[in-house]
């Protein structure tokens, strides 16, 4: 399976401490071996899938796409619940 980090997904890793990455890297692990854990969008935000977990005891959401034909994953979006949604439909 192919993982591709979008610009947006980047930027807010690289932010991330090394006890930060290794939760990402749990959560992304999860992902990638059942891509329907995350719950689908409708409407504005069909197609997309957020995973909720805990980075550092703070409840994280994942934004992620994926492409059944090329096996690949997008991820999009990473942050707090905090205005998610709307800077997600951006």
């Amino acid at each position: 399976m192919n993982i591709i980090e979008k610009g947006e997904f980047k930027q807010a890793t690289k932010k991330l401490k090394k006890n930060q990455k290794y939760d990402l890297d749990s959560a992304v692990k999860e992902i990638a071996e059942n891509i329907y854990n995350g719950r689908l969008k409708s409407d504005d935000l069909k197609g997309i899938r957020v995973h909720k977990f805990k980075m550092v005891k703070q409840l994280t959401l994942l934004a992620y796409e994926y492409e059944e034909e090329q096996i690949t994953l997008h991820l999009l979006k990473l942050g707090t619940h905090e205005n998610f949604y709307r800077d997600l439909k951006r």
